[in-house]
């Protein structure tokens, strides 16, 4: 009898520590500005039709149509800050490099593949945003730049007028975000890092912690974006009954999957098809 007491007294102690791991901030204003948005992901590119992602006429697209986009931002070594997914630009280029070692002058050299349009900087998609569409802005972390980047981003927010929020992988954006401009609407972005080709030279502790998001109690985050094939997630599932955390759900390829996530309060980031 007193051995099942402590071990229902040690699993007790291990699920209130992990509630409080998982605990988010909340309350935090200016997410109904977001909520009620469709994010084009990486723009409303089309290859089929010579659209790129993350390209110019990607983005006029969708705000043309309506929607708020999600894109993503590297730091070159000149400071400026490219729109452009991967770090290494072979995929979205043909030609490699590593976009954190390039200059702005250096882009007219890198046109994205199957287009003349070359990545854009930050600035350029802004003014195309302005007052007509919200943003998710994703900093990609890389080589320890956390600060450095999320400096960069939001010295160009700073007079924007729009709405916004900022996600990351990388929980060092959020707790920068959080020390420095807490303010600003953060989110984590997740998946089942477990079984993620994605994971890289990830150990299985970090991606278990990532998966589960366990330094949710450090970075406190408004909002958990995650792989919406992934969100049977329980860690995300208990945010959401203890907490009431925001969801945002990626990267939905069908209309009824959309429809269907919106109807449960989850804010879509889509691509492939018009909603």
């Amino acid at each position: 009898m007193i051995i099942i007491c402590r071990i229902l007294l040690a699993a007790l102690i291990i699920i209130i520590l992990w509630c409080l791991m998982l605990l988010p901030r909340r309350g935090q204003s200016g997410w109904d500005r977001l909520a009620d948005a469709r994010y084009a992901h990486r723009g409303l590119h089309d290859m089929g039709k010579g659209i790129p992602e993350n390209s110019m006429t990607a983005f006029r697209r969708a705000v043309e149509k309506g929607f708020g986009a999600e894109l993503d931002v590297h730091l070159m070594a000149d400071g400026h800050l490219a729109v452009v997914h991967d770090s290494d630009l072979s995929r979205v280029c043909g030609r490699s490099a590593i976009i954190e070692s390039l200059r702005a002058e250096d882009l007219k050299d890198y046109p994205l593949k199957g287009s003349n349009e070359t990545i854009p900087l930050l600035p350029e998609v802004l003014a195309l945003f302005e007052n007509k569409a919200p943003l998710v802005i994703e900093l990609k972390v890389e080589h320890g730049n956390a600060a450095a980047l999320t400096d960069a981003v939001m010295a160009l927010l700073r007079d924007w007028k729009g709405a916004y929020c900022i996600e990351s992988f990388h929980p060092a954006a959020l707790l920068h975000l959080k020390k420095r401009y807490p303010d600003v609407i953060r989110g984590q972005l997740s998946e089942n890092f477990l079984r993620s080709s994605d994971a890289g030279t990830l150990t299985w502790p970090v991606r278990a912690i990532l998966t589960l998001l366990l330094t949710s109690f450090v970075t406190r985050p408004d909002f958990i974006a995650y792989n919406y094939i992934d969100r049977s997630c329980p860690s995300l599932r208990l945010m959401k009954r203890l907490y009431g955390v925001h969801e945002v759900g990626w990267t939905i390829r069908s209309k009824e999957i959309l429809e269907r996530l919106e109807q449960q309060g989850v804010m879509p980031i889509f691509e492939g098809f018009l909603p």
